[in-house]
């Protein structure tokens, strides 16, 4: 069935199934816009807002953020934000990592909530279901829809306004997927990639510390286990395509978003009801909250089809991911590098994938065409003295930036010294890109190269271990004007080599420890400590 805008909206469900008032008030409110001609699927209207003043005090800022610390668990960071203007508190709620997937920083992205110029709220990918959760909450205040789904390039209604092609998440233009090869040898327990894509007929351009991001196809083979248990078929019509091309292109099938278990919950009765209606509250009734994507959630409830179109309309849009660059323009004309990690992993006896890391390791073809952009780095840049020393920390995939800043340098002859620590697991197996650095040693590119070995040793070592060895000449080129660049996982690692440095200004820099943490401190707003972390 074509659900028209004059449909029932209780045609979409079983006439058997027992609904209260507010049961049937809450499914006329949820399907309403998507069912509307001219509106966005799921979209919500929005209060016009009100007169606005002056209130640049109420504004979010890094500047006064003490909760801007993507280690710091959610709820500290609400605690540190109570009693804030609607700003900062929106912007504790995200996951502190500006790393631009929702096309802002996290400051930015929470003023422009506040000022209702942006109504979406689930554009913070690293923040995930807490983060939709905590912004819904806050949303009263600001009079925005509570979850108004993003748009998704393409969207024929409520168009945003008009991007530079290629330029941002809302206007990708289309790239030439190159090729991919295996960085790990044989016997790494790991899966890293390096991926290049074409793109000499984008008139796409970047510079070094600026993210690629692409927008991927979700995996057909789960694609289809979903439609099976649906009982639909691949041909059902939904927003004008088959419903097997939505669910590829359009929705995200993980993790399972609270409008589907509320779904459910009005399409179930009894037990069945009250477990759904507790995990649509983020409660997590048996223990397995945390692994439930959509499929499981379908198997998880296997008595209640729900319609395709009022399933589709209770998922989330599949939202682009970001990639930090490892290339040079300079040294690699019409080219962008990334530098991938496959995510695959077990629950259960189901094997799960990374939605956009297998597609780049495994799912695309060579000559395949994909919807990229370039995101512009927030605060990730070379120095603009190229005489300036480099320090760059980027263990694992967190390497993929520091390549492209090596590769930047060689090419414009900088003279400045660099410094890279690295690390993984182990020294014969994961070793990225090791004839490429020594090259750069060679050449006097690369003026040290301090590596770390996990899994190499009795003891884990690890870069902050490194940094805290070579402490005495790290020092010396901090007193000189060094710029320190971390890259790598935001939650241990970036905490951890923080930590390190602090240890090392105070050891060798003769200070006291609140005395090293201010250094550190002066040195971020000078632009000399930048971080790309996810």
């Amino acid at each position: 069935m074509t659900i028209q805008p004059t449909t029932p909206i209780f045609a979409l469900i079983p006439e058997s199934a027992p609904f209260s008032p507010e049961q049937r008030q809450w499914l006329s409110g949820f399907f309403s816009a998507a069912l509307a001609p001219g509106t966005v699927p799921g979209a919500v209207p929005v209060a016009a807002p009100a007169d606005v003043t002056d209130a640049s005090a109420d504004l979010a800022s890094n500047d006064t953020a003490p909760w801007h610390d993507p280690a710091m668990p959610l709820a500290d960071r609400m605690t540190l934000a109570e009693g804030r203007p609607i700003a900062p508190r929106l912007m504790a709620a995200m996951a502190q990592q500006d790393c631009g997937q929702c096309g802002y920083t996290c400051a930015d992205y929470a003023n422009a909530l506040a000022g209702r110029s942006e109504e979406r709220l689930n554009l913070c990918v690293p923040g995930g279901k807490d983060t939709l959760r905590m912004l819904k909450g806050l949303a009263a205040e600001i009079g925005a829809a509570p979850a108004a789904p993003a748009l998704m390039p393409g969207s024929a209604a409520g168009e945003p306004t008009p991007a530079a092609p290629g330029r941002s998440r809302e206007a990708p233009v289309e790239a030439t997927f190159l090729s991919r090869r295996r960085l790990n040898a044989e016997g790494s327990e790991k899966e890293t990639f390096h991926v290049e894509f074409d793109l000499s007929q984008t008139a796409l351009d970047y510079v070094v510390g600026d993210a690629f991001g692409l927008i991927p196809v979700n995996d057909l083979g789960l694609v289809d286990q979903i439609i099976a248990m649906l009982g639909a078929s691949h041909v059902t019509e939904v927003r004008g395509r088959t419903l097997r091309q939505v669910l590829a292109e359009e929705v995200s099938l993980s993790p399972a978003p609270d409008s589907l278990f509320e779904l459910i919950s009005f399409l179930s009765g009894g037990a069945q009801r009250n477990k759904a209606r507790a995990l649509a509250t983020g409660e997590d009734p048996d223990g397995d909250a945390a692994t439930l994507d959509v499929l499981a959630v379908l198997q998880k409830f296997a008595g209640i089809r729900p319609h395709p179109e009022a399933f589709v309309e209770a998922l989330e849009p599949l939202q682009p991911r970001l990639y930090s660059i490892s290339s040079s323009i300079k040294a690699n004309p019409g080219r962008v590098s990334l530098t991938v990690d496959a995510v695959r992993y077990v629950v259960g006896k189901r094997r799960r994938l990374g939605v956009a890391s297998t597609f780049l390791a495994s799912r695309v073809e060579p000559g395949a065409k994909v919807r990229v952009y370039v995101q512009r780095a927030h605060a990730f840049a070379l120095p603009a003295d190229p005489s300036r020393p480099v320090i760059m920390v980027g263990p694992g995939t967190g390497v993929a930036p520091f390549r492209a800043f090596l590769q930047d340098r060689w090419a414009d002859r900088a003279p400045g010294p660099n410094w890279l620590f690295y690390g993984h697991q182990r020294q014969a197996t994961d070793f990225f890109y090791a004839d490429e650095l020594e090259a750069m040693k060679r050449a006097g590119v690369l003026t040290r190269l301090s590596l770390a070995w996990s899994r190499d040793g009795d003891r884990k070592i690890y870069v902050q271990d490194r940094i805290r060895e070579t402490g005495a000449e790290l020092w010396r080129w901090l007193d000189s004007g060094a710029h320190v660049y971390v890259c790598g996982d935001a939650k241990r690692m970036a905490k951890d080599v923080e930590a390190a440095l602090v240890e090392v200004i105070a050891a060798h820099g003769g200070h006291t420890t609140d005395a090293a943490i201010a250094y550190l401190r002066e040195m971020k707003k000078a632009s000399r400590y930048q971080t790309d972390v996810y």
